[in-house]
């Protein structure tokens, strides 16, 4: 579907109830862990085209225990494989509806800041000739006062 302009909203009962599909989401699954950068840097890497060396050695492992030390164990090999199959699944769902909702909030963010500089400008040159609006004119343009000056985190859409 094309993007068009977006019209909708959603209440704070609507909030509510997202966060908690969130948290049910969370709850099953508590074997979620947090890695640091440098854990992440020094773990073995597991990739799509890892995924079908990392099959059939759990099937070798199963079919031949008698050759790896009794100190393997070949059951969490397989478990670890089939965890990884259905995360990747449950992976690919959340990373459309992330890309979705990150999409959509750049467009109706778009939509409300292209219509706030509308507004901004009927409001500047009006400023001009009806009273009380010089005011609300310099707060409006507090927003741009960095990009005359010289470039900042604000300037850049923050």
């Amino acid at each position: 579907m094309s993007y068009q302009n977006i019209t909708a909203s959603l209440s704070p009962a609507d909030i509510q109830e997202i966060k908690a599909a969130l948290q049910t989401v969370q709850s099953k699954l508590p074997f979620l862990v947090t890695l640091s950068t440098e854990e992440r840097r020094k773990m073995v890497k597991m990739g799509d085209k890892s995924l079908a060396f990392v099959n059939n050695s759990a099937a070798a492992a199963q079919s031949n225990r008698n050759i790896l030390p009794a100190s393997f164990d070949v059951e969490e090999l397989v478990k670890d494989y089939q965890l990884a199959i259905a995360l990747t699944e449950v992976l690919i769902s959340m990373r459309q509806l992330t890309e979705q909702v990150d999409d959509t909030l750049l467009a109706v963010g778009s939509e409300a800041m292209s219509s706030s500089l509308t507004v901004y400008n009927y409001v500047k040159t009006a400023s001009k000739t009806t009273p009380g609006l010089k005011t609300l004119a310099e707060q409006l343009g507090e927003r741009f006062k960095a990009i005359k000056g010289r470039p900042t985190k604000a300037a850049s859409g923050s």
